[in-house]
């Protein structure tokens, strides 16, 4: 798991310890050699080319004109940068500012967007909280079976309509279900859509037009590569987005989606899956992802 941005950044690591000595003050010129070394790995590695100037700076200003006595200092340097990349404000989740709280799920296909809003259920039923899930992805052959699934597992309620109805319809019903029994939150589906997909796009911002969601989350896979860049530049440029949901960073292998997201979109990523079962999604915390890649 990210072993190509752990093996790049091992890589400065050692390139400016062996320069650095028994307590040398590091030079600007010598940290650009050093970095120019692992700029293609770090490209492979998913990091945008936008991202990777900010990243290199970031880097440079944590370690240049510094005085570091080996490996384990440049380490500790390298962390704390990649720390503060990753940090942007979120919004809250939990507790509700108002009731209903609705949240609107959008994204690609494929990515697990209905699995992740029952983990989300299931996250804030054991907070407390109960919601109801708006099966508003009427184009996809099984997506509402899929939900009702899902549901019936969290014993979670789901609002529907048939398929080929209008998706806005279904949200605003479900957010006046919602109204009448006193839910917390309003989670509404919508079927998986590339950006480049204007009719689809569409009928998201007909969504928001008519239910004034709270929040847009966009549920993204980390394996998406430097596509996500370009991806949630659209959505971010058509919809607005909030926040991001990153799925399968368990199986990332290369580690640049989530600088991609925070760096390159300036937008917090609230969650990461890292499995399939209801518990396998977690608050997205930089400080363990760091850990993860250099720990």
């Amino acid at each position: 798991m990210l072993d190509l941005l752990k093996k790049s950044f091992n890589k400065i690591a050692d390139s400016v310890a062996e320069i650095s000595g028994a307590g040398i003050t590091i030079d600007e010129k010598r940290v650009d050699e050093a970095l120019d070394e692992i700029e293609l790995d770090l490209l492979q590695a998913d990091i945008a080319v936008d991202v990777l100037d900010q990243m290199r700076e970031a880097i440079k200003e944590r370690i240049v004109g510094k005085k570091v006595k080996g490996r384990k200092e440049v380490i500790e340097a390298i962390k704390e940068a990649l720390v503060d990349l990753l940090i942007v404000p979120a919004p809250a989740i939990v507790p509700p500012p108002e009731k209903p709280y609705v949240i609107l799920f959008v994204g690609p296909n494929g990515v697990g967007k209905t699995t992740t809003i029952a983990k989300i259920a299931y996250l804030l039923k054991k907070e407390g909280y109960s919601s109801v899930i708006a099966a508003a992805d009427t184009f996809r052959a099984g997506s509402i079976e899929q939900t009702e699934e899902w549901a019936k597992k969290l014993d979670v309620r789901v609002v529907k309509h048939n398929y080929g109805a209008d998706p806005a319809a279904v949200a605003f019903d479900a957010v006046k279900s919602a109204q009448a029994r006193g839910d917390d939150y309003v989670l509404i589906d919508t079927a998986g859509r590339q950006d480049t997909n204007e009719n689809l796009m569409e009928q998201l911002k007909k969504i928001k037009r008519v239910v004034k969601p709270h929040l847009t989350i966009y549920v993204g896979e980390a394996l998406t590569g430097n596509a996500l860049y370009s991806q949630l530049k659209t959505y971010e440029e058509e919809l607005g987005i909030d926040g991001v949901i990153l799925t399968k960073l368990d199986a990332d292998t290369r580690g640049g989606s989530a600088f991609t997201v925070t760096v390159g979109i300036k937008k917090p990523i609230l969650f990461v899956g890292l499995g399939e079962s209801p518990d396998d999604l977690k608050p997205f915390e930089p400080g363990e992802l760091v850990e993860m890649i250099l720990g």
